[in-house]
């Protein structure tokens, strides 16, 4: 006998769906979801259900606490390192605006603009650097960020997904200065490129880093790898 399972972690409730391949049926269980530790919640839901682990051959698995998080601006405080003069990409997107709509109200930006920091650096588009990365500057910006009480920053360098050492270096700065701070490095999230939709969802990534990694030491329960041989591509 296989069973399959499925679970969904909500803000409300764990939901576990389980299907008996051999009887054909299938049958649902509702358990409280447990914020502080997500895994409780679905372990409370798979004991209550007829699901048993040992002949389960299949578990799919999806949450929307992620979203509702980002959703509720209950995240963690957030700011941003980009490269110099990039500061409001989020703002000009790619100004693609609704036409003759006068009262259309622009969604606004996950991080604020003063959380935005200006880091000297430019690369091409083909991988070139035209500008090195200010390190200082790294160290100026993310010690500004830290003294107006971030718990994450996000990374987005100009043409990062063709050339990522930069944010790779920075990761390393802020991992041997402020070693308490979550980062998200874009390149990391999403390679490719426009910068609005990489901007945006790397603030996104920083956001929720911090709410849904384990529970467990904090200076290394959300930290990407930093050495450009391990990269997320």
């Amino acid at each position: 006998m296989t069973q399959l399972f499925a679970v969904d972690v909500g803000g409300t409730f764990t939901d576990i769906v389980v299907l008996d391949e051999t009887l054909g049926e299938v049958t649902f269980t509702k358990s409280p979801t447990t914020p502080a530790q997500p895994s409780a919640g679905v372990l409370n839901a798979i004991h209550k259900s007829d699901l048993s682990l040992t002949e389960a051959e299949t578990f799919f698995h999806g949450t929307t606490l992620g979203i509702n998080t980002m959703l509720e601006h209950k995240g963690a405080r957030t700011g941003l390192i980009t490269t110099e003069g990039f500061r409001d990409v989020l703002e000009m997107a790619r100004m693609a605006w609704p036409m003759y709509q006068l009262h259309w109200d622009q969604p606004e930006p996950l991080v604020e603009r003063y959380l935005r920091k200006e880091v000297t650096e430019r690369v091409r588009a083909d991988g070139t650097v035209l500008a090195p990365l200010d390190e200082d500057g790294v160290r100026r910006a993310a010690a500004a960020l830290n003294a107006e009480g971030v718990e994450s920053i996000a990374v987005c360098y100009l043409h990062a997904y063709a050339f990522p050492e930069h944010e790779l270096r920075i990761a390393e700065i802020i991992a041997g200065t402020l070693p308490h701070l979550a980062v998200t490095l874009s390149h990391q999230v999403t390679r490719e490129y426009r910068e609005c939709e990489r901007t945006s969802t790397t603030e996104s990534d920083a956001m929720i880093k911090p709410r849904m990694a384990p529970a467990t030491s904090m200076t290394s329960r959300w930290r990407w790898p930093v050495s450009a041989s391990t990269a997320a591509s």
